[in-house]
């Protein structure tokens, strides 16, 4: 058999050369790389739907997307029908709101909230091609606590169903350049606008020790906040905080110094909390909420449905209060007394369901 290789004379051919500018796509790590970046086939669902349905299947978010949380469930209190308009505070993938406009449509209308600039025009492009048009389907970037101002702004005088769906989105907390995980070192950030100041890496040089102390305590109930509080603001002097990991390490030291009989493998919950305390208060999540309570009885029509997802307790008890009071006083006329709960199939296959809580209530 003749060499491929070799021409009519024998003489062996040069090997042909790669098209010019061509990179081949670096292998793939392992099933699962560590590296956010290096995700490409998460990162694309598309191209590689087969390699996405396995990493749901183990129970894990795809890189670059989120799992909405108690679909079902939100669909039941909220009822939405055709022909209704809905908003959905809080549009992040845009789960919630895919499945809203799928009982909305085609005479209804959804508008939908975004703060992050980053990825609301990605949500958009995603369901402009599931067909969904600016006849049916309304973008705004803005934060909830607008809710007023966006409805009066598109004319609209109310809604006959609102979700607010109060987490960080999982593409928020994987993405390193984010600075939300401490499980890579990424800038200390944690701002769901990174255009707003301050970031954490900022707000952190400049808050008392009483301030944090006081943030701690009541963004995630840190059991250690006066400790770590003391510690932290006096280390930042000499050692600015500009690092997750470097943030992450300190606060470990600093339990391990005070508190020498903790058990370190609890020191990850600490650091978790410490993140959470710090995003709330740099992002004024609570201020949002409470504006945002304070408007919602005014962007409901008479029977219109509104669902809340809280993640903690300090979301937890505003939602309850705000509709407690609401039923007091006649604007609500009905609200659930026991929250709902993801069930076990569901927190087994998304573990960051686990801490949601549902709360509804309905517009006098």
């Amino acid at each position: 058999m003749p060499d491929p290789e070799s021409n009519s004379f024998g003489a062996a051919q040069p090997a042909p050369s790669p098209t010019p500018g061509h990179q081949r796509r670096p292998r793939y790590a392992g099933k699962n790389p560590r590296r956010f970046e290096d995700k490409y086939k998460e990162l694309d669902p598309e191209r590689y739907a087969e390699d996405v349905a396995k990493v749901l299947a183990a129970g894990k978010t795809p890189a670059g997307t989120h799992r909405p949380i108690l679909v079902a469930e939100i669909l039941e209190v909220l009822a939405p029908r055709p022909g209704e308009l809905a908003v959905d505070c809080t549009l992040g993938f845009g789960g919630h709101s895919r499945e809203l406009l799928a009982r909305i449509a085609p005479s209804g209308r959804l508008i939908a909230l975004d703060v992050d600039p980053i990825e609301l025009p990605k949500t958009t492009t995603r369901l402009r091609a599931a067909g969904y048009g600016e006849d049916v389907f309304t973008a705004v970037r803005s934060n909830f606590a607008g809710l007023s101002k966006v409805l009066a702004t598109h004319g609209l005088s109310g809604a006959e169903v609102i979700l607010a769906d109060l987490g960080v989105s999982s593409m928020q907390l994987d993405d390193p350049a984010r600075g939300f995980t401490f499980k890579t070192d990424s800038p200390l950030d944690l701002r769901l606008n990174p255009s707003r100041p301050p970031s954490a890496s900022d707000w952190i040089a400049q808050v008392s020790t009483a301030n944090l102390a006081s943030a701690l305590t009541e963004n995630s109930d840190e059991p250690y906040a006066d400790v770590l509080a003391l510690g932290l603001t006096g280390r930042r002097t000499s050692t600015p905080f500009t690092r997750t990991l470097q943030l992450a390490t300190v606060i470990r030291a600093i339990l391990r110094e005070h508190h020498p009989r903790h058990d370190p493998a609890k020191d990850d919950d600490s650091v978790r909390r410490v993140f959470q305390a710090i995003r709330i208060a740099v992002n004024d999540e609570f201020g949002a909420l409470d504006q945002f309570l304070r408007q919602l009885p005014h962007c409901l029509n008479s029977g219109g449905r509104v669902a809340i997802l809280t993640f903690h307790s300090g979301e937890d008890r505003r939602v309850k209060h705000a509709f407690r009071e609401g039923l007091r006083a006649g604007t609500y006329s009905a609200a659930n007394d026991e929250i709902v709960r993801p069930g076990p199939e569901e927190r087994r296959a998304n573990p960051r369901s686990t801490s949601a809580k549902l709360r509804w209530a309905v517009r006098a």
